[in-house]
């Protein structure tokens, strides 16, 4: 074997089964789960539910017969948005001058920049990206609209998914 491979999930049903157990199992991959109720135990994956998922779509249950249609309102709207419009705080790694060998992060205001531009600042960005995809072709759809434009066709769009996916409940 390469190299030590692992599956990490939660306690969801959509990962924990014997099809996905017996497949990890063939492929040497070690699979491992969150305990029920211990949020900190998938940090990652928390945080995000908390700040994007559930401020985009609530708490409510959403029916796998929406799901297409809230998978095309993510990939045209809401991940570009988060992408491209989006600010994030990124932190800076100083060393600590009272603790010798420790690291501090600090936060200044000019480390806030949209995922985009904290990719484009990094050495070797172009690396990163998908073969076929460019950083200026990035750089062009994120100028296409501006950051309240982004906003509101973001809001319009899940207005629109909304009310269609409550016309087709029931």
């Amino acid at each position: 074997m390469r190299g030590h491979f692992c599956f990490h999930a939660d306690n969801g049903s959509e990962y924990v089964n014997y099809k996905v157990a017996r497949l990890l199992d063939k492929l040497r991959i070690e699979f491992t789960r969150s305990r029920p109720r211990h949020s900190n135990d998938n940090g990652l994956a928390e945080t995000k539910n908390g700040a994007v998922v559930r401020k985009e779509f609530g708490y409510e249950h959403i029916h796998r017969r929406h799901a297409a249609r809230f998978d095309t309102f993510c990939r045209e709207y809401l991940n570009p948005f988060l992408n491209y419009h989006r600010p994030c705080l990124f932190a800076t790694e100083l060393a600590d001058p009272k603790k010798p060998g420790r690291i501090k992060r600090v936060y200044r205001p000019r480390d806030v920049m949209t995922p985009l531009d904290k990719l484009a600042s990094l050495p070797d960005a172009a690396s990163f990206l998908r073969p076929g995809v460019t950083l200026l072709e990035l750089q062009q759809l994120a100028r296409a609209l501006t950051d309240v434009q982004a906003a509101e066709e973001l809001n319009e769009a899940r207005q629109a998914l909304f009310r269609r996916a409550a016309t087709r409940t029931g």
